[in-house]
């Protein structure tokens, strides 16, 4: 008997963006901020992916420093329940902040940032404690909602994903000071792409459709009015063979066909 499939992880990933101040001659000045993932990962290994990881239990505390559009909106927006949807929101946060050094709180940020960002990442603080004592407030406003994705039921390690759009707020930088990626850049969505399509990075299916969605906008502006006004609906790839190769498809999305060699080290799904 076939086994029955693992229940995906709730997780999230943030499209941080920005506008470059001098784009080349034919480039929209839009840029997103990607990470090459260190190959000993577990998942996603040597992928270049948007900064994002999956919900921790201290995701789940209610936070009392909480600015912006409440749980029970972002449930309805993101077609899941309250609880999860402000663990959501936290693991948003909190991820982006370990991973680039960008933190979605007001006001001031401290003077010792860094060394709450080092207990986050050990798990010696949440991002509760972490407001709590520093007297920050999580900006849940900053955040947009772009799509959620959830990993077919072939693979062994699901997820499904609520992925967020946020600007870099003025006065910070994104970095790659993280243990998870080996580099990380601000990209134009079409030069990733483009790189993607010579074989110079590898990018998952839910990457490349959310690239080729953000590329469509000019500005950063454009694309947090974008998903202002967008659907989120769950998205789950189906992976399936078409004559003598596997490719992965979306239901609502007949055009959208990748062949799986192309996606995936070593072509396993």
């Amino acid at each position: 008997m076939p086994s029955e499939p693992v229940v995906p992880r709730p997780a999230a990933t943030v499209l941080l963006v920005r506008d470059a101040p001098a784009p080349p001659p034919g480039r929209a000045p839009l840029q997103v901020f990607l990470q090459r993932r260190v190959a000993e990962m577990a998942f996603a290994s040597s992928m270049t992916v948007f900064p994002g990881g999956g919900v921790d239990a201290g995701d789940r505390a209610g936070l009392a420093s909480w600015a912006g559009p409440d749980p029970t909106w972002w449930g309805e927006r993101l077609a899941c329940d309250t609880e999860l949807a402000g663990a959501l929101v936290q693991a948003a946060v909190r991820e982006t902040f370990e991973e680039c050094g960008v933190l979605l709180a007001t006001p001031q940020l401290p003077a010792d940032l860094q060394r709450h960002r080092s207990d986050l990442v050990a798990r010696r603080q949440t991002l509760g404690q972490m407001l709590a004592e520093t007297g920050l407030v999580l900006r849940a406003d900053l955040l947009r909602p772009w799509a959620r994705w959830i990993t077919p039921p072939a693979v062994k390690r699901r997820y499904d994903t609520v992925f967020f759009v946020a600007l870099v707020p003025d006065g910070q930088e994104a970095d790659a000071h993280t243990t998870e990626a080996v580099e990380a850049a601000w990209w134009y969505p079409a030069e990733a792409l483009e790189h993607w399509q010579r074989g110079e990075i590898e990018l998952m299916a839910p990457t490349i459709r959310t690239l080729q969605e953000i590329a469509e906008h000019p500005d950063s502006a454009a694309v947090l009015a974008a998903a202002d006004e967008r659907v989120v609906r769950p998205v789950t790839p189906e992976v399936r063979r078409e004559g003598g190769k596997v490719v992965v498809v979306l239901p609502d999305d007949p055009g959208f066909q990748l062949d799986v060699e192309r996606i995936v080290p070593g072509g396993s799904a």
